[in-house]
């Protein structure tokens, strides 16, 4: 076949047809275009028909084509897989035996551990990794992918001795598994690599708390490191669900897929249901304490979104009930300002998550005249009419009342700054996902709440998961901006992750994300989603309770939303 003749792709980045000869990858293309892409640094994958590749793909047919660097997220994963399995090499050289297992995001990284040697990771033992990493980084060693037939990569893994790998794909009905060759390791991940190890030589490997911490580029500046930061308290609340996933005997997908198969779903179910109502017990438990030495007279609930933030507050309102006392509801969203008051963003449209979007005076001024015991009008917003009205409303805290408030800002000290500290007691809520695929492939909290919004947003506002999916990456920025900054100001966190969740959003899930359409570059996350959902074996909601936090996602809950 003759270049430029019969064989031809699009390249978006640049806008053009591009003749390739057949059997040529995208990585030699790229080598002959990459002055012409416009990309802020090297390309780490590539789109292929809005489908993400590594750049190894082979061109065979006619194809449209995108490079990507490190800045998406789609690059960022990228990079950050590849990173992992060079410090499960380097593990590997060293210290063979040892079983690596990557845990979960945190402070900018990757928190790691030795499995079952906690104890292992010495600041020498860390240095020593991070130098051998370094190693073979500089040794620019390429990441090879294969694809085999699953029986016989089942038993590569297993003379590897990652039995968590060999139980997972053991569960999965697949005929074939692509993994991964660096050198003389094997490892494989749910989505591509770069094409060699001298892409990463951004990183770091860092001593934190009784592990370690990976990290990678900053993702606001990518020839520098990202800082670790100290998140005290949200890395307790991963370890406390890490140390409930032990006892139970169910840390990954594998053996929560045997857990279902054995008939032990509706065991699971009722466990963690049960922790999640002594979580809420103990959280309405140390507010009552407070509240009857002088403190704690206002709760303020915060997460990010798809966190089950709704279901929370009515589920610690009853708790709080049961110790006597009442709490009354402030909808934070009646105090926006006017819309022609509204901050705008980047873009120009109402900015309606920024803080400055409420009122603060006026909602100060309210919270401090009800804490007084005075009884205060209380507004309504009319969305229609972009105004603030007061329709007779009015509220007073009698002896045993407590406010209650729900909303992204409840964290940021600017929201309640006229308020004592000690009469504020403040609730951050988000899924911290601790369910991993396998020990090299954690499940992001990003993508636990993105597939319950992809389901709710379908089942009560009739979006489709292009929606969704499209909206994300904005949702997720006024995050990262107003909510995530604030986490550790919060007096107690609770995690809303279910252990079964996946497996049962499966059902609902598959089928609204198969109806995104491949020509859309939305298609690249819908199919990225069902790739890791497949992994899961389906899980019925029937046992599930109506007071469950998953129902505020899937329907038949018992509260009125």
């Amino acid at each position: 076949m003759k270049k430029n003749d019969e064989l031809k792709v699009f390249c978006k980045n640049t806008n053009e047809y591009i003749g390739i000869e057949g059997g040529d990858t995208l990585l030699d293309l790229y080598e002959t275009i990459k002055d012409r892409l416009n990309l802020r640094g090297d390309a780490v994958c590539v789109m292929v028909n809005n489908k993400v590749e590594d750049l190894h793909y082979p061109v065979y047919a006619p194809k449209h084509i995108e490079y990507v660097d490190i800045m998406p997220n789609t690059g960022y994963r990228v990079f950050t897989r590849s990173l992992c399995m060079v410090l499960y090499k380097a593990l590997n050289d060293l210290y063979p035996g040892k079983r690596l297992c990557i845990q979960h995001s945190i402070s900018n990284g990757h928190y790691c551990q030795i499995k079952h040697e906690e104890d292992f990771l010495t600041p020498d033992i860390i240095s020593s990794l991070k130098q051998r990493m370094s190693q073979i980084i500089d040794a620019d060693i390429k990441f090879v992918r294969r694809e085999r037939l699953t029986t016989e990569v089942i038993e590569m893994f297993r003379k590897q001795g990652l039995k968590d790998k060999v139980r997972l794909l053991e569960g999965v009905n697949q005929l074939y598994t692509v993994y991964y060759k660096l050198d003389d390791i094997i490892d494989s991940f749910y989505g591509p690599l770069v094409p060699s190890t001298g892409m990463l030589k951004v990183f770091d490997l860092v001593p934190y708390e009784r592990g370690m911490l990976l990290l990678g580029p900053d993702r606001k500046n990518i020839d520098q490191v990202a800082i670790g930061e100290p998140q005290p308290k949200l890395f307790q609340a991963f370890t406390d669900y890490i140390n409930f996933n032990k006892v139970i005997r169910l840390g990954d997908v594998g053996e929560l897929n045997r857990a279902i198969k054995e008939g032990y779903a509706s065991l699971l179910i009722n466990v963690v249901e049960a922790l999640h109502n002594k979580h809420f017990i103990q959280i309405a438990d140390e507010i009552t304490r407070r509240y009857h030495e002088g403190g704690a007279r206002v709760v303020l609930i915060a997460g990010p979104s798809s966190s089950g933030k709704t279901t929370s507050s009515k589920r610690l309102a009853i708790q709080l009930m049961t110790n006597y006392i009442v709490p009354k509801v402030i909808e934070l969203d009646n105090y926006f300002v006017n819309r022609d008051r509204t901050p705008r963003d980047e873009d120009g449209d109402y900015d309606y998550e920024s803080l400055y979007a409420l009122d603060l005076e006026q909602f100060n001024k309210d919270v401090t005249d009800l804490l007084a015991g005075k009884e205060v009008a209380m507004p309504t917003y009319n969305f229609k009419k972009g105004e603030r009205e007061y329709l007779g409303n009015t509220l007073k805290l009698e002896q045993g009342d407590i406010l209650l408030m729900e909303g992204i800002h409840g964290l940021n000290p600017e929201l309640t700054r006229n308020i004592p500290e000690h009469q504020k007691f403040r609730l951050f809520v988000s899924a911290l996902t601790t369910l991993s695929i396998d020990d090299h492939n954690w499940i992001g909290t990003y993508d636990n709440r993105l597939l319950r919004r992809i389901i709710r947003d379908h089942k009560y506002r009739g979006s489709s998961a292009l929606d969704t999916i499209r909206r994300w990456p904005s949702v997720r920025r006024g995050e990262d901006k107003w909510i995530m900054p604030f986490h550790e100001n919060a007096d107690a966190m609770f995690n809303s992750s279910l252990l079964f969740e996946l497996a049962v959003m499966k059902n609902y899930a598959l089928p609204i994300l198969q109806q995104v359409p491949s020509n859309t570059p939305e298609y690249a996350e819908a199919t990225r989603l069902i790739k890791f959902l497949n992994y899961f074996e389906p899980l019925d909601e029937k046992d599930i309770p109506s007071t469950s936090l998953l129902r505020e996602f899937l329907g038949g809950s018992s509260f009125h939303y």
